[in-house]
């Protein structure tokens, strides 16, 4: 029997192979085309037959004609057209076949893990593109390719991940032979058999799918074309955000699967083994939820509970991959400037990041409000949906840690520039929940203080994304140039959100409840608790709800930070003596934006064109270079304005009167001199010269003090100004060069003298205050030593200002009836006589 079917096999894959080189040799794919193909029949019986072959010899793989020929059209069809195809290859084959070709079209959509294949490029895929509303139609929560996850989902089929691809704490936690913190991964492990180091993970479709979307974001990826627009009008954050509002709705439940088993209820994951046989594994909680789906035996049970298991597994999903990169022991490793990163997330990767916050602040303020039983016997018969219940742990239990650990993280390892906003403002959306409450709130006469007192809990049990990441923010504001408008921006936009009212309270409340003793928190705490009606008292009552709050407040530090953390406190006088330094430091910045400004002003009044002919400074030295093309003029304004308001929001958060702030700004006037440019940065005397401090490299980013930074190189081969002839300096270079070979020991010689002639050679072939404008740049000993040879240089001629001046003066003399010649000995004649006269008179013309 084995013998025929073998026989039959090669019959059947000989008979196809057959026709596909027939119509290959045409040219009409078309024809052959899976939905055109005129042996159906037969494939189904070749199939058959493998399948039965299959199951003898289970090492050998079935083959996939669908998925041949759907490879093949990957390489020849347009996107538009494929995703048609598929479309009706979702809806008429069944999911036997579709299957077999799942993997491979995950990847041929997302692309792989390893970033080798880029797939249909969702990132790069925006509005402006053909593909791109098709795309969207074929991937959205409705669409076909979710169509298919359900499909297959029904027939409780299994997919291999790989460990490798897991995130570093994750893949760490299984090699060690740990069982990971997420129940995601948990009874999914496929251990490798014996001479395979890489272990699998079997995941049903939804999770396969919802994996490799999400890997998508932070996979490996070839540099491709530039980024023409903006993040969030890309195919794929636009996906993020329907998957979100479809799985997390913040009204209504999630819709159910179109496709059931034969009891009419949604196939669910396998239920979570009470036991692993994993060393190190201890005792976990199977879900982070108290009723869920994993543990619905009934058939009949609420749809909601058999679906919530979808909204679970896509926001565990979403926060592993995006968030846990990081675990507290890594983090404190990372502090070493020995040790590597293990990840570093791109500015789109944050964005993704904060449209997720957002939707889950959204998502969590969405819960129905309780009602009170009016008796003990009503609040057993209180049903809350596991939807409610999802909403109420949705933020801490979910998000906080790998948040925290994640914004750590940012602040950091994040590059000093604009693009820290992106963190920025995902950092202060997750402080904020408030902004996120939906506008079906019913309005009250005090809102605004019921809103700020029913979210203190929030703020208590979130104290160091306070607290902590302030002074993470704090830490590199100093470090960042504030004379830029978008970095002021950011420092505004802190001090703007902490002095909302109340917060600050709150935040000092919080510090004071986790500063609890020890031994008066067991004080306070009763043996029992009764209620009132119970023969207690209000007050137990209270101490009770104190004593929660604190347990709450030092929980959540030691979790995130760890028992023997150091807590550092937001109002203590440790930050509060880094924020006076810090609201110097802006006020030098503000004076810093104002005298760029007044010079700006000034640049541009004297601009005129006269300046085309080198009438205006020349000396490019003396130009401010402080400051970015973008902070002139407007952005200037706007700098000083947001200061302003950085620093009334300031005082406002740490309770600074007028007064103080006035003797702040009067003991940084009378320490900074006249002209801010004419002292040095603060430095020390290294072995190679000056060597910047902290306190310099302050001083330089905040365009308070700065270098006299001039050419060091031959003077003649400074780079063309705009108001001289490039064809002429080049020339005259040449010129210049020649005679100074020729005639350097002649120089020499002359310069050397100490009469009349050997001054009056000093004055026209050397730069006299050469060393002493040298010695006011950082530059070695010993080049503070080198002097400059005599030399000749014509440079100057080949200014537009000389030579207008030169045309002037010959078009008076042939006015005045002199030809060139005489012209040319007059002009000597008076250039050397104003030689003579200012090297003579030279220490009388000196000031003193």
């Amino acid at each position: 029997m084995e013998e025929e079917t073998g026989v039959n096999i090669r019959e059947q894959t000989s008979r196809h192979l057959l026709v596909t080189n027939r119509k290959w040799k045409r040219g009409s794919w078309k024809i052959f085309s899976v939905f055109k193909f005129p042996h159906w029949i037969e494939l189904q019986v070749a199939s058959a037959e493998l399948e039965l072959r299959n199951m003898s010899t289970p090492s050998l793989q079935q083959p996939s004609f669908l998925l041949a020929n759907l490879k093949a059209d990957a390489t020849t069809k347009h996107l538009i057209q494929r995703c048609q195809d598929l479309l009706k290859i979702i809806d008429e084959y069944p999911a036997k076949e579709l299957n077999l070709i799942f993997p491979w079209l995950v990847e041929n959509v997302f692309g792989s893990l390893d970033g080798i294949i880029s797939g249909w490029n969702l990132r790069l895929l925006h509005s402006r593109n053909n593909e791109y509303n098709v795309v969207l139609d074929f991937l959205n929560p409705s669409g076909p390719m979710m169509k298919l996850v359900y499909k297959l989902q029904a027939e409780d089929y299994k997919y291999e991940l790989p460990v490798n691809y897991l995130p570093g704490p994750v893949k760490v936690c299984i090699q060690e032979g740990v069982l990971p913190d997420c129940p995601l991964f948990h009874n999914k492990l496929q251990f490798p058999p014996p001479g395979v180091l890489t272990m699998n993970l079997a995941l049903n479709p939804f999770e396969f799918f919802m994996f490799n979307f999400a890997y998508c974001l932070i996979a490996p990826r070839n540099p491709l074309q530039a980024q023409l627009s903006s993040w969030t009008d890309s195919a794929y954050f636009v996906l993020v955000d329907m998957y979100l509002k479809y799985f997390l709705p913040v009204e209504g439940n999630v819709p159910p699967s179109p496709f059931s088993d034969a009891r009419g209820s949604v196939t669910a994951p396998s239920p979570r083994a009470s036991s692993v046989s994993f060393a190190g594994y201890g005792v976990h909680s199977p879900s982070l939820l108290k009723h869920h789906i994993f543990h619905q035996p009934s058939v009949n049970a609420d749809p909601a509970a058999q679906e919530i298991w979808r909204s679970e597994t896509l926001l565990l999903m979403f926060v592993e991959i995006w968030l846990h990169h990081y675990s507290l022991d890594m983090y404190q490793k990372l502090q070493s400037p020995q040790v590597k990163e293990p990840f570093s997330p791109s500015e789109e990767h944050v964005l993704v990041v904060r449209l997720l916050v957002k939707h889950l602040h959204a998502f969590s303020n969405s819960l129905k409000p309780e009602h009170q039983p009016s008796s003990p016997s009503a609040h057993s018969h209180t049903h809350t949906s596991p939807l409610e219940e999802f909403k109420r742990v949705v933020v801490q239990r979910f998000v906080q840690q790998k948040l925290y650990l994640f914004l750590q993280h940012c602040f950091g390892h994040w590059p000093l520039d604009a693009s820290f906003r992106a963190v920025l403002e995902t950092w202060l959306s997750y402080v904020q929940p408030w902004r996120y409450t939906g506008e079906n709130n019913n309005p009250q006469p005090d809102q605004n203080r019921t809103i700020l007192d029913k979210w203190e809990p929030f703020v208590h049990e979130n104290l160091l994304l306070y607290t902590k990441l302030f002074q993470g923010f704090l830490n590199r504001a100093v470090r960042t140039d504030l004379v830029n408008a978008k970095n002021a921006l950011m420092v505004f936009r802190v001090a703007k959100v902490f002095a909302q009212p109340n917060l600050t309270e709150m935040i000092q409340k919080g510090e004071q409840l986790f500063l609890e003793p020890e031994h008066v928190l067991h004080h306070r705490q009763p043996r029992g608790y009764l209620t009132p009606s119970q023969g207690g008292s209000y007050l137990s009552s209270r101490q009770r709800v104190v004593t929660d709050t604190v347990l709450k407040v030092k929980s959540h530090v030691y979790s995130l930070e760890g028992q023997d953390c150091q807590y550092k406190q937001m109002f203590g006088s440790e930050v509060r003596g880094a924020v006076l330094k810090f609201i110097q430091i802006i006020a030098q910045a503000r004076q810093t934006a104002k005298r760029i400004s007044d010079h700006s002003n000034e640049a541009a009044a004297n601009n005129s064109i006269l300046s085309w002919f080198g009438l205006a400074s020349s000396d490019l030295n003396n130009t401010f270079s402080g400051a970015e093309p973008e902070d002139s003029g407007e952005c200037l304004k706007k700098t000083h304005e947001f200061l302003d308001r950085a620093l009334e929001n300031l005082c406002q958060i740490f309770k600074l009167n007028q007064g103080q702030l006035t003797q702040l700004l009067s003991n940084l006037s009378s320490s900074q001199d006249d002209g801010h440019s004419r002292q040095l940065p603060d430095c020390i005397q290294g072995e190679n010269g000056l060597v910047l401090t902290d306190l310099g490299r302050r001083q330089i980013i905040n365009g308070l003090r700065r270098f006299e930074v001039q050419y060091q190189g031959d003077p003649e081969l400074q780079p063309i100004r705009s108001y001289e002839s490039a064809l002429l300096v080049r020339l005259l270079y040449r010129v210049s060069s020649v005679l100074n070979d020729r005639f350097r020991l002649h120089m020499s010689a002359l310069c050397s003298r100490s009469d009349l002639l050997g001054r009056l050679g000093r004055r026209y072939l050397t730069a006299a205050d050469s060393s002493v404008r040298l010695k006011r740049s950082p530059m070695s000993p010993r080049t503070l030593e080198r002097s400059l040879q005599p030399r000749l240089s014509l440079r100057p001629l080949a200014s537009y200002r000389t030579l207008l001046m030169l045309l002037l003066f010959y078009t008076l003399g042939a006015l005045l009836s002199f030809g060139p010649l005489p012209s040319t000995a007059l002009l000597l004649a008076g250039a050397l006589l104003y030689g003579v006269l200012m090297t003579l008179f030279a220490e009388k013309l000196k000031t003193p």
